[in-house]
């Protein structure tokens, strides 16, 4: 995949050098020679990723780090510390500042390449998800500052897949002083087993895993629902490190070099974690507002809108599927004097229980929906006209059956509604056409005394022939 890298050094020929490999790796590359200049193009060019590096005139990477991922229009950026310094310590304080990682000069070049498009393919997603939250939303983006960072990385699940006892005890210690809770596997067959009925927030996982290859477990992590989207810690030693880029191409979020030290794996676990829990608010975010969008809130069923697109694709299938499209259109009798009587909560009340009991008498692959006021439909696929009407009549009864309990009344109401029932097989039909012709089917069932089901192709078979009953019929 291609990516905008944005490269902050103050010395030309790093500069020159890094744009030039990338350029050859077919990314795009922005530059910038001061912290000032990059803050101003990553809130001007939106770069997938920047490669900062730390020794810095004026502003260093860490200080650079730290404002970006302060401003809610680019903290989401992510951001990787190129410098000649080593130390752990060093390490430890560009995490801290909220540094994605940090690669020491000379960079190798396959471990450079692999790791920003690990963490480009990272941003790509992030930001589909940001953008379907604003537009289904009220058009605010959600940052990871808006995340309540230091109550949602506490008191997190991790998964520790290690054949060490000894490693283990001190992961787990470490992780502790946070307030995780580690699990710990020795094989892979186990860690399998552990993620199919727990919902963890951070895998661990060492690259020797025993007699094992850790990163076919976590090839297998990602090949899975349940930790398709977790993140994964790859735990290596220094001679291991060629393994590394393989690792990240197939999904390994972040990595710790052996020996661990305690600080580093704290800081990038809550890294990890932080992202997690910012990707889970962005997701609930979206599914909720996909739910609002779609669904009408005082009765629970969907809406018009979703309504519309369903069967526009359901009459759509019937060129494939050669089967026939029902639609049920119905609407409660004299519900305006149930308002006048005995208030709208009341009303509220009698729509919220006719939507349940609808629901309850149609089968598992029919949509109901909320049409508009008191009017509803039912979406009906592979059901001919037969079906259609009797799964009607089913759903009238189950209405008129029983009496209403509302709050505003005394007694428990009697309701009953008038249903008018369309079928189509033709696919060239508009989802407007089906609707008008449920719609005067329902203006002949109320026409016919209400409480009933009227279809105009079962009249027209009846007219056909004589003898036959009309089984929409009163």
């Amino acid at each position: 995949m291609t990516a905008r890298i944005l490269v902050v050094d103050d010395i030309p020929a790093n500069v020159k050098l890094l744009e030039v490999k990338l350029s050859a790796e077919y990314f795009e590359v922005l530059t910038a020679s001061d912290g000032h200049q990059a803050i101003e193009m990553a809130r001007n060019e939106a770069p997938d990723l920047i490669l900062s590096d730390v020794m810095m005139p004026g502003m260093d990477g860490f200080e650079l780090c730290e404002k970006l991922k302060a401003d809610p229009a680019t903290s989401h950026i992510p951001l990787v510390m190129v410098t000649a310094l080593s130390d752990v310590s060093d390490r430890v304080r560009g995490l801290e500042a909220g540094a994605d990682d940090f690669l020491t000069k000379p960079v190798n070049d396959i471990a450079l390449f692999a790791r920003v498009r690990s963490l480009a393919r990272l941003k790509l997603m992030t930001d589909e998800l940001r953008v379907r939250q604003a537009a289904s939303g009220n058009g605010e983006m959600l940052s990871e500052n808006d995340v309540e960072v230091d109550g949602r990385i506490r008191d997190a699940r991790v998964l520790l897949a290690d054949a060490s006892d000894t490693l283990a005890a001190k992961v787990a210690d470490y992780l502790g002083e946070d307030g995780h809770r580690t699990d710990h596997v020795r094989t892979a067959s186990e860690a399998l087993n552990a993620t199919q009925g727990t919902a963890y927030d951070l895998l661990i996982v060492s690259l020797h895993l025993g007699q094992e290859d850790g990163l076919r477990l976590c090839s297998q992590f990602r090949s899975q629902e349940d930790t398709r989207h977790v993140p994964v810690l790859l735990l290596l030693d220094e001679e291991d490190l060629p393994r590394l880029p393989k690792g990240l191409e197939i999904g390994v979020t972040d990595y710790v070099i052996k020996p661990i030290d305690r600080n580093e794996l704290r800081a990038r676990t809550r890294t990890q974690i932080r992202r997690r829990r910012y990707h889970d608010k962005l997701s609930d975010m979206l599914r909720s507002s996909v739910a609002l969008a779609y669904t009408d809130t005082l009765t629970g069923v969907y809406n018009r809108r979703y309504m519309n697109a369903h069967l526009d694709r359901k009459i759509i299938e019937i060129a494939e599927t050669v089967k026939p499209v029902s639609l049920l259109m119905f609407d409660l009798d004299h519900f305006k004097s149930v308002n006048d009587t005995y208030g709208h909560t009341s009303g509220d009340e009698v729509l919220r229980e006719l939507a349940e009991r609808v629901a309850d008498g149609v089968r598992d692959i029919d949509l109901v929906c909320r049409y508009g006021g008191e009017e509803f439909v039912i979406v009906m696929p592979d059901a001919d006209i037969d079906v259609a009407v009797n799964v009607a009549e089913r759903v009238r009864g189950l209405v008129a059956g029983e009496a209403f309990e509302v709050s505003g009344s005394n007694a428990p109401l009697d309701v009953t509604i008038s249903i008018g029932v369309a079928t189509t097989r033709d696919p060239t039909e508009t989802p407007e056409m089906l609707i008008s012709r449920a719609d005067e089917a329902l203006y002949a069932a109320k026409a016919g005394g209400r409480n009933c089901v009227r279809s105009a192709e079962l009249e027209r078979r009846a007219q056909r022939s004589p003898s036959a009953t009309a089984a929409g019929a009163d």
